[in-house]
């Protein structure tokens, strides 16, 4: 009988395994890879006011101005266990890409290495092209310039604002009739992010803005260990998640660049793009609406309309706070 219970174990683990194999197939490939998920948007609760604003942009004839994006750094130093960043380098790339949903006129600032080399073979006349010039010319401001440009960083990231949890185990006295515990966990984090607007010809800071979003986390679990018989039975299960640090980054970009374009648009309140506007709440949470009192009262309306958490939505609902921009 023991022999039995060993050959079926020993086919079990045989069974489990037997999508992999120590020789390739005659596709070259030792294993298929697993998952089917499709490649889908990628938007958060903000894009809808991007796309919005553009089309308002459009109907309007509203000229957007040619923005840069420079270096968005992570500024925090945050390093994880592994040895890799913890916050995401790409922030720049998160801003061109809001931008071009807001309908700002983009030009090349990051990465001009392309271009340079480019350029520099055109001047040495090493560059051919088609038509009735076999070599490419360069001209006299063939390049359009940026009005403004946009920098900044991710400030802070802060571990564990606050934890809380609670742990409960019971059962007989006689540990034969089996023990049961439960579990469950909530943590709180949080990043910030400060941005710079600049007028490329003056290099005048024409706007500043800083945002912070908390990050949730949670785990439960659960378990039983008792006997049956001569038979040990032991199961454990849970759940952890944690709300997507990166995209938390992302959602902070687009809402910086929504302020940037509301502004250029003339556009201050929620009014002009309400229908394309999800109802779902603003993940970056409640902001306390107050007014500096050295300033005149159109920059105050604006400062309050900037820190007000429903600026950007038609009618708040406190029960959807997806990130994504869906429910």
């Amino acid at each position: 009988m023991r022999a039995l219970k060993t050959l079926a174990v020993l086919a079990a683990t045989t069974a489990l395994t037997a999508c992999v194999t120590p020789f390739s197939g005659n596709d070259g490939m030792y294993a298929l890879p697993i998952g089917d998920a499709p490649v889908t948007a990628n938007p958060t609760a903000y894009t809808p006011a991007l796309d919005c604003l553009h089309s308002y942009a459009t109907s309007n004839n509203v000229t957007a101005p040619r923005i840069a994006v420079g270096r968005i750094l992570d500024y925090t130093g945050s390093v994880s266990e592994e040895g890799g960043r913890r916050i995401t380098q790409g922030a720049s790339l998160m801003a061109m890409s809001a931008f071009n949903k807001a309908g700002a006129r983009l030009v090349e600032r990051f990465d001009t290495s392309v271009t340079e080399l480019e350029l520099r073979y055109a001047n040495n006349r090493l560059i051919g092209q088609e038509g009735g010039e076999n070599v490419r010319r360069i001209y006299a401001g063939q390049m359009p310039g940026s009005d403004y440009y946009f920098v900044g960083g991710i400030t802070e990231l802060n571990y564990n604002i606050r934890s809380t949890g609670v742990d409960a185990q019971g059962g007989h006295t006689d540990a034969r009739d089996g023990v049961g515990n439960v579990g469950a966990r909530l943590y709180v984090m949080n990043i910030a992010l400060d941005f710079r607007l600049i007028d490329t010809r003056t290099l005048e800071v024409v706007d500043v803005i800083s945002y912070q979003k908390q990050i949730i986390g949670r785990e439960l679990r659960a378990g039983v260990f008792s006997f049956f018989g001569d038979t040990i039975v032991d199961i454990a299960g849970g759940e952890r998640a944690l709300e997507p640090v990166q995209l938390a980054v992302r959602a902070g970009v687009e809402r910086a660049v929504v302020e940037v374009m509301s502004r250029f648009y003339n556009v201050t309140d929620s009014g002009v793009c309400a229908t394309a506007i999800q109802a779902e709440g603003d993940p970056m949470g409640p902001g306390a609406t107050q007014t500096a009192t050295n300033v005149s009262p159109a920059t105050a309306a604006i400062e309050q309309s900037r820190v007000s958490p429903d600026t950007w939505n038609d009618r708040r609902d406190d029960n959807l706070t997806g990130l994504r921009g869906r429910s």
